[in-house]
């Protein structure tokens, strides 16, 4: 016999009202189209494997440098503290030994420590160039508690990068990394001996990569605990490799502040391949003295957008002087290549090969031009003379924009190699405001070149008062653009 249905006037029991009530939620769910997945919650990485696997290939490289003013003070320091100084740039403080042996002048008295990983397992370590420098002896100390003296190969201050061979073999290597496929907010690890303590492991995050600090070299930020005699210790990802080499902190105080920068490992070792064939680092120059391009300064000459690089000086006798490069010029390609930023520059012109010709594309008066340029070897930079202050040979009157100027003698054109310009004799309302000071030249106004002061009054008479002016200033021996608003 059939159980008769429930009928609507019938009190169901509450099993069975909540019986229902889950059926017709179920049902109800099943209709529905599917959500889109939820971001999963993953757990903390387990860097354990990575140790394991990594640590080995981690060293801890002590230092020592003989210096008779070091013996004069007496004693000995601790060489974790001398690290924290010699890596910060603070003058170390003079510590007399308790005993006040001044004698032994010849002793090793300076001492540092930082880190390094081996790069092959016939002895050649990586690490910075800061470590080891004006060291005159070399300790390196393996995990397992081996110790050689170690001799450098070459290094290079610009990326802060050395190589150091140690005689050993049977090593075990680290894997390279490819830093093209390191992302922001990945889990990275580091490995290295802050103040001394070695093994030590600490983790973070990839915070930004392409951090221009005005070194040679982009650098990988992160959130990685970094501290004295972390120093040349690898940057790891999660797979184990080694994505960058740990250089430098931001720190108000000295210490670990939460901002630390690895160099790339890829430009790291191609300075390492030319370090270890050829002990020294050959790079590309074309002699100009660059400074970055402002939206403002863009907008104001017709550039559009913020790219490249400005020329606010050319060497003399330098590959840029001799192609035709002028002061002014924003280099915005090399070779067809963008240079977004300023810093792309010395980069891209240091990869190339010096004796190889470059065609630059640069953007002048308004109009973009290529410029075929020869590049050199790069070399220390030279000093460079002043500007003689030599009597004007005219003046004009103050102007709407507050400048006095004055025509260039023979004498400033050649010592200035510039064809043209007017000095700033003074500098009143908005030009003041803009920065413009007392003996400036002006190469340009509005993209239009200044061939004397007679010339410049003639242009700025024509000047709308209500539009701001672009002036083309050089002080010294750089130029920069200068932006003059008019007054309200």
């Amino acid at each position: 016999m059939l159980r008769p249905a429930l009928t609507m006037n019938r009190r169901p029991s509450a099993r069975g009202f909540v019986a229902a009530a889950l059926l017709s939620t179920l049902a109800v769910a099943a209709a529905l189209p599917p959500t889109p997945a939820v971001a999963q919650v993953r757990a903390l990485p387990d860097f354990t494997d990575l140790v394991e696997q990594a640590g080995p290939s981690v060293v801890n490289i002590r230092t020592s440098e003989k210096s008779k003013s070091a013996g004069r003070s007496g004693g000995q320091t601790d060489p974790n503290l001398e690290e924290f100084f010699r890596r910060f740039g603070i003058p170390m403080p003079n510590n007399r030994s308790p005993r006040g042996n001044n004698d032994d002048d010849d002793a090793p008295q300076r001492r540092g420590v930082g880190s390094g990983f081996i790069l092959s397992s016939d002895g050649f370590v990586m690490t910075n160039a800061h470590v080891v420098d004006g060291a005159d002896e070399l300790i390196v100390t393996l995990p397992d508690k081996r110790e050689f003296k170690a001799k450098v190969i070459g290094a290079d201050a610009r990326t802060d990068v050395a190589v150091v061979k140690i005689e050993a073999t049977g090593l075990p290597a680290v894997k390279i990394g490819d830093v093209s496929k390191l992302k922001v907010g990945e889990w990275v690890m580091a490995i290295g001996s802050p103040f001394g303590l070695e093994n030590t492991v600490t983790a973070g995050i990839v915070s930004a990569k392409q951090r221009d600090t005005g070194d040679f070299l982009p650098f990988i930020q992160t959130d990685v605990a970094i501290n004295p005699g972390n120093s040349g210790g690898p940057l790891l990802n999660m797979r184990g490799e080694v994505v960058g080499i740990n250089s430098q902190i931001y720190s108000p105080s000295g210490g670990y502040a939460g901002i630390s920068f690895a160099i790339p490992i890829d430009e790291a070792s191609r300075v390492a391949d030319q370090l270890r064939s050829t002990g020294r680092v050959i790079r590309g120059r074309i002699g100009v003295r660059i400074a970055p391009v402002t939206k403002e300064v863009a907008e104001s000459i017709g550039l559009g957008k913020p790219v490249g690089a400005l020329v606010q000086g050319v060497e003399s006798g330098t590959p840029a002087e001799k192609a035709g490069i002028e002061a002014g010029d924003i280099i915005v390609k090399v070779d067809g290549r963008q240079v977004e930023k300023s810093g792309d520059l010395p980069r891209i012109i240091g990869g190339t090969k010096p004796g190889s010709k470059a065609t630059l594309q640069v953007f002048r008066r308004g109009t973009y031009k290529e410029v075929a340029v020869t590049v050199a070897e790069i070399e220390p930079d030279k000093p460079r003379a002043g500007v003689p202050a030599e009597a004007p040979a005219s003046s004009v009157a103050k102007t709407l924009l507050g400048l006095t100027v004055a025509d260039l003698t023979d004498a400033q054109k050649r010592e200035m190699r510039v064809r043209g310009g007017v000095r700033v004799e003074a500098a009143d309302g908005p030009a003041a405001r803009a920065n413009v000071r007392e003996g400036d030249v002006i190469l340009s106004v509005d993209n239009v070149e200044v061939a004397d002061a007679k010339q410049f009054g003639t242009i700025v008479g024509k000047l709308d008062k209500n539009k701001q002016v672009t002036l083309l200033v050089r002080r010294g021996e750089w130029v920069n653009y200068v932006v003059i608003r008019p007054a309200k």
